[in-house]
């Protein structure tokens, strides 16, 4: 269905942001999915936060069980799902008290108007009723009786009232859509894809959906429709894509340019699970996916993979990676190639189990019994997760080490437009595994390389018979060894092997001036909110650049001489200063931290904020 000529003037924009918001089962992440998708078809850029409930049944109607769905889209490149929202979509009472702090004044408020009853008050706290007071008289409210219309469209197709209800999310998605003047081409065809199997489902979602955006044409309270036009991205295919989409579909071409068989031995949690999921769909790329009993089994399932010459991978969350701590250890002393990946949320224990965070660095560095280096990388951004799965297994197999891999779920369930790549341009990952020995040649498993990598044996090649386990290795032969001065000697040498990799990596590049007053450092998923203030504190002639690491153990060779160019150091951080005291102690600097701890990404005024009183 092509969009129809507007009957009421359109206001260009440049970007703008909306969130659905409802309770959990209410549909707003579809809502939220589907206008994301649009928009990034219509050539906009963009960037989402979905946030859900940490309850799984929170009573219906409560604080506790609203769901959002956030979508910041533009006509410029952008890094953050947005600091305010122009247009809030509130299902119900709690949705709204919960959300609507994040409004600007004089945003669009859209509201259902029929969930504002006495005991939905009640549960959002209200003592009246706000769409009838004039509490909200700073926002361009719109009270729509989208319950009752939603019914109205469905009305004799054979549902149930129930059934009928479920359909409001695409009322909503209608009027939005109308509301941006968004096609509703592509959600057409998702209905039909979707709900083809019961013809009665479909054709009451689509009578909904054109419900909505007929309302928005028509009604004389909605005066103004918006236009953001497509942004001027770089020449090539795009897609839009989640973090953890991205992160499985780069184990996939990492195990595809190595020429092995990818397994994952993995348990569910949440945000990690997507992973398992993902990968389990591609069985005829000779993926081998395995749901474990438990964290313990996960991780060991994946040391015996890579044992077995294949490409080994386990995922999880902060929980599960502590529950993996003793095997990781196993990982490091056998020296075996293997990811091990950590999407973070909320800790400590369950702690939030739906919300971000940045908490689980020390984990990642000394969460592990005894001497036991591994090699740190972290994702950026959604579409950078699939280049890191790459980075991360070329270091694996060349180093001869497991290798953590972190992100977060802001970067996991979040999206953005993502290049997809040639498959040319993806570079080979070597990967040797020694031949057959014969003449009675002896086999020295902990034999090095220049970089202290060991051989990758395959079980099974003749003459290639070793020990392997959780004693100390005798240094070369392999064989269990007691002596003090070997196990000092091996530490040492897995320690080395680790900082080896500085060398293999690339140097640290700024994003600004070489020296200036202030140098602000990140990692992981605050990246886009800390390179859109600095971008903006550059645009007002402030002597400040950025610096996003990738590599946190080891950190690039150059890092600490950028650091003398600066006369101060910003470290912001969703935890309580991790990096900022790995930093303090490795480079002896008065670095300054910027923390928060509230389970929600950066805003950009935050950083700007704290620059501002900086530089």
């Amino acid at each position: 269905m092509a969009t129809s000529t507007p009957s009421k003037p359109i206001t260009n924009l440049d970007e703008a942001t909306v969130r659905f918001c409802g309770d959990s089962g209410d549909g707003m992440q579809l809502a939220g999915t589907q206008f994301t998708n649009t928009s990034a078809l219509l050539g906009n850029d963009v960037a989402t936060f979905p946030d859900f409930p940490a309850e799984i049944r929170a009573p219906r109607g409560t604080k506790a069980g609203v769901s959002g769905f956030q979508i910041h889209f533009s006509s410029n490149e952008i890094f953050t799902p947005g600091d305010t929202v122009d247009s809030l979509v509130a299902m119900n009472p709690a949705a709204l008290v919960t959300n609507l702090a994040d409004l600007r004044d004089g945003g669009v408020l859209l509201v259902n108007k029929d969930a504002f009853e006495k005991k939905g008050l009640a549960q959002a706290g209200y003592e009246s009723d706000p769409t009838e007071d004039d509490s909200l008289d700073k926002y361009k409210l719109h009270a729509v009786p989208m319950t009752k219309l939603t019914r109205l469209a469905v009305e004799g197709m054979g549902l149930s009232q129930k059934e009928a209800d479920r359909c409001r999310n695409f009322f909503a998605m209608g009027l939005v859509f109308w509301l941006y003047d968004r096609s509703l081409d592509p959600t057409l065809r998702f209905i039909e894809a979707k709900f083809g199997k019961r013809p009665e489902v479909a054709q009451a979602n689509t009578a909904a959906l054109k419900a909505g955006y007929h309302y928005g044409e028509t009604v004389e309270a909605i005066n103004t429709q918006y236009h953001v036009p497509a942004a001027k991205l770089g020449a090539g295919s795009y897609r839009n894509i989640i973090g953890n989409t991205a992160l499985a579909w780069g184990l996939l071409a990492a195990a595809q340019k190595s020429n092995k068989r990818l397994f994952l031995g993995a348990y569910p949690i949440t945000p990690a699970s997507d992973i398992l999921h993902e990968l389990a769909k591609h069985k005829h790329f000779n993926v081998l996916t395995f749901q474990a009993e438990d964290e313990i089994a996960a991780m060991t399932s994946t040391i015996g993979a890579a044992f077995a010459g294949v490409m080994a991978v386990t995922a999880s969350s902060g929980p599960g990676i502590a529950l993996k701590g003793e095997a990781l250890g196993l990982a490091v002393i056998t020296e075996l190639p293997m990811i091990c990946i950590n999407v973070q949320r909320g800790g400590p224990s369950t702690g939030l189990p739906t919300k971000t965070e940045q908490s689980d660095l020390f984990q990642a560095m000394y969460g592990r019994n005894g001497e036991c280096p591994m090699p740190i990388i972290a994702a950026q951004s959604p579409g950078d997760c699939f280049d890191i799965a790459l980075e991360a297994w070329r270091l694996a197999v060349r180093f001869m080490t497991p290798v953590m891999v972190l992100t977060d779920g802001y970067i996991a369930n979040g999206s953005e437009p993502w290049k997809i790549p040639e498959i040319s341009d993806i570079p080979k990952i070597t990967v040797e595994h020694p031949g057959p020995l014969t003449g009675g040649e002896e086999f020295q498993p902990y034999a090095r390389d220049e970089r202290l990598a060991r051989p990758w044996a395959v079980p099974g090649t003749p003459g290639l018979e070793h020990r392997l386990g959780g004693l100390e290795k005798q240094d070369i032969g392999g064989d269990v060894c007691y002596d003090p001065n070997n196990h000092e000697h091996m530490c040492e040498l897995r320690a080395q092997k680790v900082a080896n990799i500085a060398d293999d990596i690339p140097k640290q590049v700024l994003d600004g001036p070489d020296s200036g007053d202030l140098l602000v450092l990140s990692w992981g998923g605050t990246y886009g909110a800390c390179a859109t203030a600095v971008h903006f504190a550059q645009a007002a002639n402030k002597k400040v650049s950025h610096c996003h690491l990738r590599y946190l153990n080891p950190f690039p060779k150059n890092l600490g001489d950028i650091f003398k160019r600066f006369d101060k150091v910003l470290i912001p951080e969703l935890n309580l200063g991790q990096l900022d005291l790995m930093i303090r102690s490795r480079y002896l600097l008065d670095t300054i931290g910027l923390t928060k701890m509230q389970g929600k990404p950066f805003s950009v005024a935050e950083i700007s904020e704290k620059i501002d009183q900086l530089a």
